[in-house]
Order: structure tokens, then C-alpha cells, then sequence
């Protein structure tokens, strides 16, 4: 427990003191603006901010990690729970705070079965992807507090289509101010990067409705907030059958906010040269959260944005977190009523400014570009793997919503990788000096006559072996009287590739060709030897040898092959 205090030194309090005050600054109006984002009063943000960084302190493994009410997972939540709860705001609250045990829960079980593997199913493209998609949905869910004008339903582009339809209504007073507010917010983190621009834009917004009324103006503003702790326990109203049900969709969300989490503890603890357990990060995450839901909060997860602030501002352990957890306990205490005139607008420029830097095109640009005529030669329209896994989790999340978004783009992303591995690319190669290297055409003069000598850029399995088959076999024309598979390049083979070997050795020496291996390595050598028993194929050391093995005159002396 606490294993980042271990053997702490007074050295490290000032700096891990003022990068808690810097987290606390950014972190209070993005609690607030989260919670909106989940569909749950404003404070509900700041009772899950408390727990979690307490329980994440003692459970994870990261030193730098903030963990809080997070856009990813709270938009997740709100998905989640509209179709269970629907418009009453008692049972939504109800059903987000249950939500949050239930990916507690999830999260402790998978790090008892030591599941931190998991999140290497999600690739980085898959992850952007997902992600540019979320943080386009949250910002046009956000736009119209921006304006004044009522807020749509649906995805992506019915939310937009309703937004273009109530533009007429507008209220230029909430127009102003949130503008205003959004325009401060990225120009503070444009110039004055060390300054909290949200704690800025938010108490800049919060002077304004005072000193000008806005708020009896037509204003919208964030209204009563409960002051004090929140009540402790499990939420009322939800039942057995609702927590089985919420099981699924906390499967998503731990997904989600794992990935997310270990991707920033990873980052930090590189630079500081420590490592984290992933299993560790699953008892953090898991403790988090249901910290969180038995103090009446939402689901959380470790933050990229925060963690990056608390680097940033000098942190050296947790007890900058445990800063953050006490100074947002005296927010709760003391400065609620100051938030209560908050601009719903001003909340929406904090939530746009936070996000609207995930909307990463640059990065899917350069998805794009990872292409080359070769490549596209090779592998054809699956070239642009990960461009496409992306592109299809970003549309899955814009059209069907976020987590069937993000199951697209996995399954898209694994198809489209079946798809690669099962065609692989069948080189002929030559000899050039001491290397093998592969051909530049069926002219090139350095292949000797009657030969040619392959290698397949893939291990051999069952999903590719009929393909590397027919390409092979391909290759055997009237004038072939040796091929030979330089094996080098396939690291692994099964058994169903053992067969093919054998079935294609056989086939080929009825047309009077032999077919021979060459350096074979690892796992291939191992399975091949134990799976092919006293058959004809012949293995051999090296290329040259190989070829060396043929009738007397025509490749060298024979010499006698590996069985």
C-alpha cells in the first residue's frame, strides 16, 4: 500500500505541494465540467476526485498518475446509463453511481486474474481513433450550452443537424461568455501554459454573472450545489438484476479507462525511470472506482491531461495527489456556493478547451502516409491498416455511439490483420555478395537458371499456409528444377503449415522438381522435425548448401541434408 511513499524524503514535499495545488486548479472545474458531461449534477465530479486519488494512491503503482472523473469515461457513463435510467434524474444518478462499483469491481477481478495483457488488444490507431471520435460527439453535446440553444439527441450527426436547426435561437449574452471563456482558456494554454486556464475562464465566468446579473438575463448557470461530504454507502434504488445488467457496459469502461490510464503511467514513469505493474493499475483503477461509487460519484480513470500537469509542475510521489484529495475536500466544504454561478456556458469552453486537443488529425495524417508502392504491392487495399482501423472506430463512435465505436474498430483493426497475415509476401531471392536479397524483377540477372530460391516475410500457419501453396507452386514452370525456401524469415510454423510443406514437396517432385529448406530457426526447426517424422523433406544449414545437393556438376558437390 502507498508504495510510492516508501522511504519518502522531505525533499520531495515542496514539489509534490505545489504540483497539488497546480493538479487542484485544473482539476475542480474539470471535475464540474465531466459530471455535466456524464449527465449528473456538477458536484457529483467533485465527490468521486476524492476517493479515488486517496485509493489510487494506495493501490497503484504509478507515482505521477491523477485519477479523477475523466471526458472518455464519463460520456461512456452517459451512454450507458441513458437507455437504463431514461428522464428521471434520480434513478440516472442512481444508476451512474452504481456503474461506477460495477467497473470497480470488473477492474479488481481482472487484476486478481492478472488480465493487465488486456489492453495490448486495443492498438494505438484503434485508440485514436476512438478517441477523435469521443471528443467530436462531446463537443458537439457541448456546442449548444455554448449558444443558448436546446441540446439534440442521437449521434454525432443528428446532434449536429439540431444544433444548425436551433441556431436561430440563440442568446448572444450566453454567446458571448462562452466564446469569451473558450477563447481565454486556449489562449492561457497557448501563452501562459504554468497559469490554469480553466480555474481562469471559470472565475472569470463566475465575476461575470455577478456583477452583471447575467443569470436573470437568460443566462444558464450551474445552479444549487449541495455543500458538504457526500453520503456514504451504496446508491438506493438499484437493484441486483441492474448491477448484473451494468456488468457489460463496466467491461467497456474499464477498457477504456485502463488503457487510457496505463498509457499515461507508462509515459511518466519512463521519463522518471521507474516502471508500473499493469495488474496494479487494475487494483488501482478498481479501488478508484468503487472509492467512488460508495461516496455517491461517477465512474473514473487515470487522466493523460492531469498526469501531464502533474509532471509538469515537479510531482515526485502520490502525495501530490493526496494534496489534490485534501484541497477539493475543503472545496466541497467551503467553496461550493462560489461555483453555484458558474455560466452552463463557461463549463462548456472548459469541457470543448480540454478535449478539443484530442482531435488529432495530424496523427491520422500520419496513419495515412504509412504507405510505399511496395507495400501497396504486397498487401494491396490492407496497406493502410491501422488508417483504416481508426477511421473505423472514429465513424463507429460518430454513427452507432461510443463502445460499439470502439468494438468496430477492434474488430476492423483484428480482421484487417487476419486478412495481412494470411496473404504474406512470397520473395524470390538472389545472391549479392555474401546476402540474399530479394529480386527486382523476373529479369534480374542474378538468379541462377533452373532455381529459385523464396522466402515468406511471415511465420507459416494454418490461416496463410494454402496461399504460400499456390504461390510456390506457382513459380514451377518448365524450367524450375530446384526451389528452395529460405525459412529464415518465418519464425514460427504449425502443424497444418508442416502438412502443406510436405503435400507441396510431394507435388512438386512429381514434376520433377526438389523442393528443399534452408535455415531453419527456432520454433520452426523444433515443430517441422517433430510434426514431419520420416518424411522426404530436406532441411538444410544454409542457402548455398542446398543448392549445393543436386545432381553432380550442375550446383557444386552434394552434401548430405538435415532430416
Amino acid at each position: 500500500m502507498f508504495t510510492s511513499l516508501h522511504h519518502y524524503r522531505s525533499a520531495c514535499l515542496r514539489p509534490d505541494v505545489v504540483a497539488g495545488l497546480t493538479v487542484w486548479a485544473v482539476l475542480v472545474p474539470e471535475a464540474l465540467a465531466y459530471a455535466a458531461i456524464a449527465g449528473v449534477p456538477a458536484v457529483v465530479g467533485l465527490y468521486a476526485a476524492v476517493p479515488a486519488l486517496i485509493l489510487y494512491a494506495a493501490a497503484g503503482s504509478s507515482r505521477h498518475l491523477v485519477v479523477g472523473p475523466m471526458s472518455a469515461t464519463a460520456a461512456l457513463s452517459a451512454a450507458i446509463v441513458g437507455p437504463i435510467a431514461g428522464d428521471d434524474p434520480q434513478l440516472f444518478l442512481a444508476t451512474t453511481v452504481a456503474l461506477s462499483l460495477a467497473a470497480g469491481v470488473v477492474a479488481l477481478v481482472a487484476g486478481a486474474l492478472r488480465m493487465g495483457f488486456i489492453a495490448s488488444f486495443i492498438s494505438e490507431p484503434v485508440l485514436k481513433g476512438f478517441i477523435v471520435g469521443l471528443a467530436l460527439t462531446i463537443i458537439i453535446g457541448q456546442v449548444p450550452k455554448l449558444f443558448g440553444v436546446p441540446k439534440g439527441t442521437g449521434n454525432f450527426f443528428e446532434q449536429t443537424v439540431s444544433f444548425i436547426t436551433h441556431l436561430s435561437e440563440w442568446n448572444w449574452r450566453t454567446t458571448v461568455i462562452g466564446i469569451a471563456s473558450l477563447i481565454l482558456v486556449l489562449a492561457i494554454r497557448r501563452w501562459l501554459p504554468l497559469v490554469p486556464g480553466s480555474l481562469v475562464a471559470v472565475l472569470g465566468g463566475i465575476g461575470a454573472v455577478w456583477l452583471l446579473g447575467l443569470d436573470d438575463k437568460g443566462v444558464a448557470i450551474v445552479g444549487h450545489i449541495d455543500p458538504g461530504l457526500p453520503s456514504l454507502g451504496l446508491p438506493s434504488g438499484v437493484s441486483m438484476d441492474q448491477y448484473l445488467e451494468l456488468v457489460g457496459p463496466a467491461v467497456g469502461i474499464v477498457l477504456i479507462g485502463f488503457a487510457e490510464g496505463l498509457g499515461a503511467a507508462k509515459t511518466y514513469a519512463a521519463k522518471a525511470g521507474y516502471t508500473v505493474d499493469a495488474n496494479r493499475e487494475l487494483f488501482g483503477l478498481g479501488a478508484a472506482n468503487i472509492g467512488s461509487g460508495l461516496c455517491s460519484g461517477m465512474v473514473v480513470n487515470g487522466s493523460l491531461s492531469k498526469t501531464a500537469v502533474n509532471g509538469g509542475a515537479g510531482a515526485k510521489t502520490q502525495v501530490s495527489g493526496l494534496v489534490v484529495a485534501a484541497l477539493t475536500v475543503l472545496t466541497l466544504l467551503l467553496l461550493t456556493g462560489l461555483f453555484e454561478k458558474l455560466p452552463d456556458a463557461t463549463l462548456a469552453a472548459v469541457v470543448i478547451a480540454a478535449v478539443i486537443e484530442l482531435v488529432d488529425i495530424a496523427a491520422l495524417q500520419r496513419l495515412y502516409r504509412v504507405w510505399t508502392a511496395r507495400l501497396g504491392s504486397i498487401y494491396g487495399r490492407a496497406t493502410r491498416i491501422d488508417f483504416i482501423a481508426a477511421l473505423a472506430a472514429l465513424f463507429g463512435v460518430l454513427v452507432f455511439d461510443t463502445l460499439p465505436g470502439l468494438v468496430i474498430g477492434i474488430a476492423v483493426s483484428m480482421l484487417l490483420l487476419l486478412y495481412r497475415v494470411s496473404r504474406p509476401h512470397v520473395a524470390t531471392v538472389v545472391k549479392d555478395g555474401t546476402r540474399w536479397v530479394e529480386a527486382t524483377g523476373d529479369a534480374d540477372r542474378r538468379q541462377l537458371a533452373g532455381v529459385k530460391v523464396v522466402r515468406v516475410e511471415a511465420g507459416l500457419f494454418f490461416a496463410n499456409a494454402d496461399d504460400v501453396r499456390d504461390r510456390i507452386t506457382a513459380l514451377a514452370d518448365a524450367d524450375i528444377r530446384v526451389i528452395v525456401l529460405d525459412a529464415e524469415t518465418s519464425p514460427f510454423i504449425d502443424v497444418s503449415a508442416v502438412s502443406m510443406l510436405v503435400e507441396l514437396h510431394d507435388a512438386l517432385a512429381r514434376k520433377g522438381i526438389a523442393f528443399r529448406i534452408a535455415r531453419d530457426v527456432g520454433q520452426f526447426r523444433d515443430v517441422i522435425r517433430a510434426a514431419a517424422p520420416g518424411t522426404d523433406l530436406q532441411i538444410f544449414p544454409t542457402v548455398a548448401q542446398a543448392l549445393a545437393d543436386g545432381p553432380p556438376g550442375e550446383y557444386g558437390p552434394p552434401t548430405a541434408p538435415q532430416r
